[in-house]
């Protein structure tokens, strides 16, 4: 048991340390990684620590700060580059990993043995090498502080439950608090639908209540929550109503929804999440399906015989748990991958618990190899990213050159209608954008003062078939072309006697 344990515990350190790697070489690519970082990177640079900032005078009420406050932090400890911008993330994902283990070996019959720290690990091993866990372990996005927040709720009940430290009581209230400053009530739904699912059946509603420090419990979140919500709407009124309407009643039920300040709504098929779960569960949510239904087909037992539940329904809390995101988002259009990943951590101590007590031999017995499958097909892909930038939708590559060519500093570049958050993100917030409007006007005026360089959407065809008769394109990345404009000579030699006649006569 030792070998399992000491093979289990050299493998998830392994790929806890190939994402961390991964996350220090690979650029921020568009959109949500440099839009994120931009954010926090501003609140850095200002000193801003309440309101978010989208842009110059742009307030972000989209997400609530905790996740922008890490990586701001994290920018001012190591400066700003992808590393930083994806350590907090990373940190997330390792608490998470523990709360997995911790609650997959609270389970065990008994959580002092060599078996359960192995069944623990092996949940944990799931759980990071699940297509969606792999991916988000370092990508900065607020979902990872999300799933901290939701995983440390039910695995604190859990744990409470199996007569754990009364100090996982309170971690279930510092859980609420996390959710709600890194996301926001959305927190409370995936939450609270589990454990009242699960209190109704199991009619243990005196059981919850005892095991949680309710009142002082709600008082500590409440503490920890309310200053910077009051703080947020005294700064930026207006706040409270997007945020709590907009971002968590409008965005799920009205598809398109035109009210997105920051984004383009979704509408996707009803029940797409579904197949979205499946996607982020790979390969272990189809394992587990296999498995079960084999089992089944050859009358054999799927009860988790290794678990010993002190109290009746965890099975049925923790399957909650894992398919509440799926459920809860079915009915909505305006989705994407990242909503089910609150799910996967405990769909992973399912699936260990299946692994250990199910009667179909083959898949304990492959489970390594399996395990292998994300990590090394995910290493395999950033690194010849990590080779080959351009091949991404970036625009680090193309902000440093320009910023390495002679008399030119990247205020000097332009990008046509609106500049890319990579663009923003790496040149410090010092591309601008230039309106096709204010384009034609300068074009037509001769107003460019000195060499303006501007970056055009490649899809933009007509604008770059102008271009190319009246400048010269210097550079370009996978999705611009960068065109040097200068002052026509030979029209402001004309334009000249022609502006003194007007002026004499």
């Amino acid at each position: 048991m030792t070998r399992t344990i000491n093979t289990l515990l050299w493998l998830l350190c392994s790929v806890l340390a190939i994402r961390l790697g991964l996350g220090a070489i690979l650029p921020f690519a568009d959109t949500t990684e440099p839009r994120y970082a931009e954010i926090a990177r501003i609140m850095a640079e200002t000193g801003d620590w309440i309101t978010p900032w989208f842009d110059n005078g742009v307030p972000f009420w989209g997400k609530p700060p905790l996740s922008f406050w890490a990586q701001a932090l994290s920018f001012k400890l190591f400066g700003i580059n992808e590393f930083a911008g994806r350590l907090p993330s990373w940190l997330a994902n390792a608490g998470i990993v523990y709360l997995v283990y911790a609650t997959t070996r609270a389970l065990h019959t008994r959580a002092d043995t060599d078996a359960a720290r192995a069944s623990g690990l092996w949940a944990a091993v799931i759980y990071s090498t699940t297509a969606l866990g792999f991916i988000s372990a370092g990508t900065v996005m607020t979902d990872s502080f999300l799933v901290l927040a939701t995983t440390l709720v039910i695995a604190s009940l859990i744990i409470r439950l199996q007569e754990g430290s009364t100090l996982w009581g309170w971690a279930f209230f510092v859980g609420l608090a996390i959710g709600l400053l890194a996301k926001g009530p959305l927190t409370l739904v995936l939450t609270g639908l589990p454990v009242f699912v699960w209190a109704a059946l199991t009619r243990q509603w005196q059981t919850l209540w005892q095991r949680l420090p309710w009142l002082r419990g709600t008082a500590l979140m409440l503490t920890l929550v309310l200053p910077w919500y009051i703080l947020a709407e005294l700064k930026t009124p207006g706040f409270l109503d997007y945020f709590i309407v907009g971002e968590h009643i409008k965005r799920f039920i009205v598809s398109d929804w035109p009210g997105d300040l920051y984004g383009d709504a979704h509408d996707f098929t009803r029940g797409t999440i579904w197949l979205y779960l499946l996607l982020a569960s790979f390969p272990w949510g189809l394992i587990a399906l296999v498995g079960w239904g084999l089992t089944r087909w050859r009358g054999g037992r799927t009860d988790y015989q290794q678990w010993q539940p002190k109290k009746p329904g965890l099975t049925g809390l923790i399957l909650a748990a894992a398919l509440t995101p799926a459920v809860f988002f079915t009915f909505s259009g305006n989705i994407l991958w990242t909503y089910v990943l609150p799910g996967l951590p405990f769909l992973a101590v399912l699936t260990a618990g299946l692994l250990s007590g199910t009667d179909v031999r083959f898949l304990p017995k492959y489970a390594l190899t399996m395990a292998l499958f994300i990590p090394v097909v995910g290493t395999a892909a950033g690194t010849w990213y990590a080779l080959n930038p351009g091949k991404l939708k970036t625009e680090r590559e193309l902000v440093a050159r320009v910023d390495a060519l002679p008399g030119v500093a990247p205020d000097d570049l332009f990008y046509l209608n609106s500049a890319p958050f990579s663009a923003r993100f790496y040149s410090h917030g010092d591309v601008r954008s230039l309106s096709q409007e204010a384009l034609a006007l300068r074009l037509t005026q001769n107003t460019v003062d000195k060499p303006l360089l501007l970056a055009v959407d490649n899809r933009n065809t007509s604008m770059i078939q102008t271009l190319q008769a009246q400048a010269e394109a210097i550079d370009g990345s996978r999705r611009y072309t960068v065109f040097r404009l200068i002052r026509n000579a030979s029209r402001t030699a004309e334009s000249d006697p022609v502006k003194k006649e007007r002026q004499s006569g």
